[in-house]
């Protein structure tokens, strides 16, 4: 018989009321929102509604899109990278980029990124938010927004960062619910997710536990939430992912050896098939990390390391979405804060340029076989050594702003970036204050 604790509630109901408030949760770390209950409950009994999830594949430190993506070949720019034809037919990559080359066609390339932040931490925040960083408001990341507007019963997070760095994405003014989880090289197991001692240890553990909680919203503190306190809330959720079998989507060691070969023996590889299974299982958004990209010195050297990584596992990662039928549920976004300067500096490198970069994109509506916009090949002298201001339309064709780019890929993820949403002071915001380019997507 179960024992009854000061409340009168057994423990089996204690243990019911842990796992239905779990399906609520949101993360580990953080608190549901409670008005959703009812729109995860509709989310679950209609599959075929399930929102498009996204995979971010992010190149901290800005990669240069002279040796990857927008190769200029023979110019006083193109440095000594080589061009290569690609599956588009009079679309050139450079020649770091073979197998992506390949797969362009699947692909909508923007060669036109434009902002107005130059500093790693900044221009991560903008690129990540589509805002620009501002002392009253931390705005939420892209995958955070997404998670926000599609509610789901996953036992696991729906907002995952693989191999994070300093700035993962974060949820902002939306809170920690939607930050993401973050974790390490899926060739190694979750930490902390094995219970310490035996299973009636730990089940008794956290009926304690559940008693101190109740015993604390009776008391004098009852009035911060009426229902459970935030710690409640992410060990409930956190007991639910230990014993869940959706963590399977973690481990890439159940996918055949030939086919991890294909995404290269790295980190960012095993992360890359790791995201697809994760995002098969229903995860929203996935962002997995590949840094490296600051090429102050020996640009073509670092950039050249860094892109045969990149670009085994992004070729892989586009045809194995495609192969397993998920590439129109599935949009890509591959790029970084920045590029890098146009002119090679002293010490054999190039510095940050953020005024003409490129992001592929892939996937959902995204136009296939598509490059939008241009850079430069001979940019004004001074504009190159520093002694007057950028001008986006003389480096530029159709520039992309990064307010554009988050209004386009939030509508082809069929979130609408006009909604506005209440900050904590009480400050109505959008999504995105970008306009959508019509041009990046396929016609209705």
């Amino acid at each position: 018989m179960d024992t009854i604790d000061r409340t009168g509630c057994s423990g089996l109901m204690r243990m019911r009321r842990r796992q239905a408030i779990g399906f609520a949760s949101a993360s580990l770390g953080g608190l549901w929102m409670t008005q959703f209950a009812e729109q995860l409950a509709r989310a679950s009994e209609d599959k075929s509604q399930r929102p498009k999830s996204l995979l971010i594949l992010w190149c901290q430190g800005g990669p240069s899109q002279l040796d990857t993506f927008d190769p200029h070949s023979g110019t006083v720019i193109g440095g000594d990278v080589k061009s290569i034809e690609s599956s588009v037919k009079g679309i050139v990559l450079a020649d770091n980029m073979q197998a992506t080359a390949q797969q362009l066609h699947r692909t909508c390339l923007i060669r036109s990124m434009i902002s107005k932040e130059g500093d790693h931490e900044r221009a991560t925040y903008n690129v990540k938010t589509g805002w620009r960083p501002e002392p009253t408001v931390t705005h939420p990341s892209i995958g955070s927004v997404l998670c926000y507007a599609s509610p789901s019963n996953l036992e696991i997070p729906r907002h995952i960062s693989i191999l994070s760095g300093q700035w993962p994405g974060k949820a902002g003014y939306l809170g920690p619910a939607y930050d993401a989880f973050k974790t390490n090289d899926p060739a190694n197991p979750i930490p902390n997710l094995t219970a310490r001692v035996e299973k009636e240890e730990f089940e008794r553990r956290i009926d304690i536990l559940n008693t101190l909680e109740t015993e604390f919203q009776r008391g004098r503190f009852a009035s911060l939430d009426r229902d459970r306190t935030q710690h409640q809330s992410a060990t409930e959720r956190a007991t639910q992912m230990m014993s869940s079998s959706q963590l399977a989507a973690f481990d890439v060691k159940q996918e055949s050896q030939s086919k991890r070969d294909n995404f290269g023996d790295s980190e960012f590889g095993r992360g890359c098939l790791a995201a697809i299974r994760l995002l098969e299982t229903g995860v929203r958004c996935v962002e997995v990390e590949i840094g490296g990209w600051d090429t102050h010195i020996n640009n073509h050297q670092f950039q050249a390391d860094r892109a045969k990584v990149l670009d085994k596992a992004l070729a892989a990662t586009l045809a194995e979405l495609a192969d397993r039928e998920m590439l129109d549920k599935t949009i890509v976004m591959c790029g970084g804060e920045f590029g890098r300067t146009p002119r090679i500096n002293p010490a054999s490198g190039r510095d940050h340029w953020p005024h003409g970069f490129s992001m592929l994109l892939a996937g959902g509506a995204f136009r296939k076989g598509h490059v939008h916009g241009s850079t430069n090949a001979n940019p004004d002298s001074e504009m190159l050594d520093g002694l007057k201001t950028p001008d986006p339309e003389q480096l530029t064709e159709k520039s992309v702003t990064i307010a554009d780019l988050h209004a386009t890929v939030l509508t082809a993820l069929g979130v609408n970036h006009k909604d506005t949403h209440m900050t904590p002071i009480g400050r109505p915001l959008a999504w995105s204050d970008g306009n959508v380019i019509e041009e990046l997507l396929e016609k209705a």
